[in-house]
């Protein structure tokens, strides 16, 4: 949900604005807003045409036909159920890495968890400690460090929030999500609660199966070991400076490719002499072949011409067949490539 924010704005429901709304737009997503607007409290607001570009780290894409960010587990799920019975299809956002927005937007409801409430970090007395879906990663290694809970060192460069780290497994530096996790608590697309323990999740490669149709709502997790502060500081400094010695500045959505068997996909699209390849301002970076960076006005469009385009080369120069790691938001890459 690896999931991954913004602020939105809406007036309330029963004030001018939104009463004047409904008498002029009567399309189908018109009703749909007015619905699920109205079905959940004053603080969650849900908006239409939501611009997402600015919301990923590549910057490109376009608008969300409704967008929402809920303030609480029950208005969540209020939002779920309400587009499950209206036949909207519901898409999680985190932090807005890891995927591709296209130029024509998503046909659904975008939900974030971006509301401070599901930001916890609430350490436990037997060293373990809460996180909610919405905690930055950054911040988890931050809150981390002060209280001597080492072992997250590794998300800190990665920029996402809990929700979609879980969602995505998200790994650097050789560690990986699920080996901090020990348990997940989640909604159904039914709005329905549970927790699940880390061994009765289906956990891989950049995927977790059970949140691909559900939301992460937290996570418990257990840390390596209690450390000094300093300690976990120093090395989270060793990490960050391999990260910005090793990967772009410019905006991405992190690796396009998923690492072959056996293979690295930077490497080979690297061997192929794609580096600096462009697509209008989509670039292969020159700094590590397997980001895509936007070098100022690049549109989705660019970016999946240019990774059909290095996919087309590697393939015949090398006779791989390279998978993409970023999702393709609300839609697929297989009918796209």
């Amino acid at each position: 949900m690896t999931m991954s924010a913004a602020n939105v704005a809406l007036s309330f429901p029963g004030f001018a604005p939104l009463a004047a709304e409904r008498a002029a737009d009567a399309s189908p997503w018109a009703e749909h807003h007015v619905a699920l607007q109205d079905a959940v409290h004053d603080g969650t607001r849900v908006r239409r045409e939501e611009p997402l570009a600015a919301k990923t780290t590549l910057r490109v894409g376009g608008a969300a036909r409704l967008y929402a960010e809920p303030v609480s587990a029950g208005d969540l799920a209020a939002l779920l159920r309400g587009a499950r019975a209206r036949g909207v299809a519901i898409f999680a956002l985190g932090r807005g890495s890891n995927l591709v927005v296209p130029d024509e937007g998503v046909e659904g409801l975008v939900i974030a968890l971006a509301h401070e409430s599901w930001a916890a970090f609430e350490p436990r007395a037997d060293g373990r400690v809460w996180v909610g879906a919405g905690l930055r990663l950054k911040n988890l290694c931050g809150l981390a460090t002060k209280a001597g809970l080492a072992g997250f060192e590794f998300l800190e460069g990665i920029p996402g929030n809990v929700g979609g780290a879980l969602r995505m497994n998200a790994g650097a530096m050789g560690g990986w999500m699920f080996d901090v996790v020990e348990e997940v608590r989640l909604m159904s697309s039914s709005g329905e609660i549970a927790t699940l323990p880390k061994a009765a999740m289906h956990v891989d490669y950049r995927h977790c199966a059970e949140l691909h149709g559900a939301i992460a709502l937290g996570a418990l997790l257990r840390p390596a070991a209690p450390a000094a502060g300093e300690a976990i500081g120093r090395q989270i400094d060793v990490y960050r400076k391999k990260r910005h010695e090793t990967q772009p500045r410019e905006p991405s959505a992190g690796c396009i490719f998923k690492n072959p068997p056996g293979a690295s996909a930077g490497r080979l699209i690297d061997e192929c002499g794609l580096k600096g390849e462009r697509v209008g301002d989509a670039e292969v970076s020159p700094v590590h072949a397997n980001f895509i960076v936007n070098r100022g006005r690049a549109t989705a469009s660019e970016v999946i011409e240019l990774v059909r385009r290095v996919r087309a080369r590697v393939r015949t120069a090398r006779g791989v067949e390279l998978t993409p790691e970023v999702l393709l938001y609300g839609k697929k890459w297989e009918d796209m490539l």
